[in-house]
């Protein structure tokens, strides 16, 4: 980031993403330009829950008899509105981490998601949430004036949203912040006491922080009373929906909320909500949730890891403690019982209320699924105690048929002498709909679970079984399919024992041939229509979670694998009748080094040589001519 001093301060650059963020929020962004005004007020009522929190350690941040509380004040004859807070304000370099940058998780992602087409880029903004900045959607010029709470300097940062801001010290007497907007010609509505009397009963009418038109003795413009403590009877869905807004900083609408009350050994409340689409920032490693922990009222602490499991970090919302003291620092909530309760207590009703949605809704459910089923998968290895619950909740593509399907409704459909539940991983569910390692499978009507999440091999490895049926990878070890019995009508296709024979000088040969390139060359059980097929011995890794571990650098070799054969296949049949005639040998190692090639690509792996593959076909289809 370049910066000129100047006499007047300093004059820095945006962040390259602040620039287009700006460009497309000041132009194109929504339709309903008043959204701004809910962000700011969001943004204030957060600074003043934040001192709050630090002046109950820290005294001299705040006095005990603090009113917090936002002012809206108009300014008709400088065309200015201000928002203004007495909470925690900022420094010079919070200004710039906070304002001049996205200081925020998933950014990259972002970014690069964004393609300059404000239709498309518009759904994806209002996933990422723009907060301070859709003040120029109606402002042609901003300034804030703010100073931190228990520092003594002040500061101003001031910009027209083109490139630029400028920094400034000031002297500012009270801690706090004022965002002052200079409106657009077209903003003028903005400027009218009845339109933000209007704004902020619709959008900001749950705020906990007294909301004043017209400064400190002005009019109170909200209720001013956190929304999860009152009854859900008392809650509109509106008040739920911009509740959900202000807490999430989004623009989309919650799949689902949750709001309860807990009375008994300990007495908490909650509101939480599902959200309608992914946040960008689902898979940062640091795997923050975004639930606010608060006692009686008074805001703690967000992203406490204590509070909530990783795997439920999509969930957007608040917590409320009656019996956690008010004092209690974050240091002090690592292992505290009473959190810990807590914790359990939302887990299980999170849980129970995703369970009746998976059977109530299931199309809805399958929408939640496809956005943070990922997510939830790793509470199987993270979170023994609810297990089970989790499995009732995952959803699988399958051999079944389309769509999603459930362990339970597999387990239903198991065949008799069936006692494994069978899985195909990979990156592709078409590339998997197309593997010959399942037609075995298929011709006795085997159900296969297909796995396409990079997180499946992981939790199948730390969770082995379910219902006493052990997961196996049909592209691992030799596939035992004959103790389950063929369709009614069905013929069996495997070769029988004078087939096998008759290729046992075939296999000899191509083990000698790929001695170096394959572990084994053996006869398919589970191969009815493909020549060939790689799989994995009984102890080596997965195909799929080896080649993965070999894309991040985790392993630098790959294991040997095993080339299984379909001896009933014609192309191996004359393989194996071209054995004795002149010139066998040469074509029939070509052949073998062709199937396996044929078999890697199958697999979606590169053929480590691609001048001899081009020469070896070129020379089989030749012969294939006559030439």
């Amino acid at each position: 980031m370049a910066d000129t001093a100047t006499p007047a301060g300093e004059t820095l650059a945006f962040q390259a993403e602040v620039g287009r963020l700006l460009d497309i929020v000041a132009h194109s962004l929504y339709s309903d330009r008043r959204v701004f005004l809910r962000e700011l007020i969001s943004n204030a009522s957060d600074a003043c829950d934040r001192l709050r929190y630090e002046a109950l350690t820290r005294p001299d941040l705040a006095a005990p008899d603090t009113e917090f509380r936002i002012e809206l004040l108009i300014d008709t004859a400088a065309r200015t509105l201000t928002v203004a807070d007495n909470g925690i304000g900022m420094n010079r370099a919070e200004l710039i981490e906070n304002l001049g940058t996205i200081a925020r998780s998933g950014t990259a992602a972002f970014v690069k998601s964004l393609t300059g087409d404000a239709k498309k880029d518009v759904p994806l903004i209002g996933q990422f949430g723009v907060g301070f900045y859709s003040a120029f959607m109606v402002a042609d010029g901003v300034t804030v004036e703010t100073r931190h709470a228990g520092e003594e300097q002040g500061w101003r940062w001031a910009s027209d949203g083109k490139g630029e801001f400028t920094l400034s010290p000031i002297a500012r007497t009270t801690p706090g912040t004022s965002v002052i907007l200079h409106m657009r010609e077209d903003a003028g509505e903005f400027l009218e006491p009845e339109n933000l009397r209007g704004i902020v009963r619709q959008y900001s009418d749950h705020v906990a922080i007294p909301i004043k038109l017209g400064g400190e003795r002005g009019e109170t413009l909200n209720q001013a009373s956190a929304l999860w403590v009152r009854p859900k009877s008392e809650v509109t869905p509106e008040q739920y929906k911009d509740f959900y807004h202000h807490v999430s900083h989004g623009f989309d609408e919650p799949w689902l909320t949750l709001h309860w009350r807990a009375e008994g050994k300990i007495e908490y409340s909650g509101l939480l909500f599902v959200p309608g689409s992914r946040p960008m920032d689902l898979y940062h490693p640091e795997r923050k949730h975004a639930v606010k922990l608060y006692v009686r009222r008074v805001f703690i602490t967000d992203g406490e890891k204590d509070l909530l499991p990783g795997y439920l970090r999509f969930l957007r919302g608040v917590v409320d403690s009656e019996d956690l003291p008010l004092n209690i620092s974050r240091e002090m909530l690592q292992n505290n019982p009473v959190l810990s309760l807590i914790r359990a207590g939302v887990v299980n009703r999170v849980l129970g209320e995703l369970a009746k949605k998976a059977i109530d809704a299931p199309e809805g459910y399958a929408q939640f699924w496809e956005n943070f089923g990922t997510v939830l998968k790793e509470g199987l290895y993270e979170d023994p105690i609810h297990r089970d619950k989790l499995f009732a909740l995952l959803r699988f593509g399958s051999t079944h048929g389309a769509g999603l399907h459930s362990l339970p409704d597999y387990v239903s459909r198991l065949k008799p002498g069936q006692d494994a539940i069978y899985y195909l991983a990979g990156e592709d569910l078409k590339a998997l709909e197309a593997s010959p390692q399942l037609e075995g499978y298929r011709k006795r009507g085997v159900e296969v679970l297909l796995l396409t999440d990079p997180v499946d091999e992981f939790w199948i490895a730390q969770v082995p079984e379910y219902q006493g049926k052990k997961f196996k990878s049909v592209t691992r070890g030799s596939a035992d399919l004959s103790k389950m019995p063929l369709p009614e009508g069905a013929t069996e296709a495997t070769p029988d024992a004078t087939a096998e024979s008759e290729i046992t000088p075939l296999l000899a040969l191509f083990r000698l041939a790929l001695q170096d390139s394959v572990k084994d060359v053996r006869v398919s059980q589970r191969l009815t229509d493909s020549p060939v097929c790689l799989v994995a011995d009984e102890n080596d890794l997965d195909i799929h979670i080896e080649r993965m571990l070999r894309l991040h650098k985790q392993l630098n070799q790959a294991s040997k694998r095993i080339l299984e054969i379909n001896a009933a296949h014609p192309v191996i049949k004359a393989l194996a009748a071209d054995l004795g005639k002149g010139g066998a040998s040469d074509r029939l190692n070509d052949a073998a080094f062709l199937l396996l090639d044929q078999a890697r690509l199958l697999e979606g792996e590169a053929i480590p040589d691609t001048a001899a593959f081009a020469r070896r076909l070129t020379a089989a289809l030749s012969r294939s001519v006559g030439s």
